[in-house]
């Protein structure tokens, strides 16, 4: 596994963060303030998660005047993706190797 899909697994693993990614992701770019109404916490807690978020290549920031708004880097899922999709192809050969192995033993 790589860095980068370490970050990424370890910024989703909390649900709050993957609360407030999954909002970004619903409802698009969104200022602090909004993030923090919806997500029901503090705003410093908020702009921690957000910093961790942000490490991670989930989200970017984009400060207008006095208000900063983050969007989703809905593509850097895609490190997720490819992951997933490796240990798919590992374990459907596994179990291919062992229902051969089964059918071997049968006969």
């Amino acid at each position: 596994m790589t860095s980068a899909q370490n970050a990424i697994f370890k910024a989703l693993s909390d649900p709050t963060r993957r609360a407030i990614f999954e909002g970004l992701c619903r409802g698009g770019s969104q200022s602090v303030v909004s993030v923090t109404q919806a997500a029901g916490i503090s705003q410093p807690a908020v702009s921690k998660h957000l910093g961790i978020l942000k490490n991670a290549g989930l989200v970017s920031d984009q400060p207008q005047g006095r208000q900063t708004f983050y969007s989703p880097n809905v593509g850097a899922l895609s490190q997720l993706t490819d992951w997933t999709t490796e240990m798919t192809a590992f374990w459907n050969a596994r179990f291919d190797a062992l229902d051969d192995l089964l059918k071997r033993m049968d006969q």
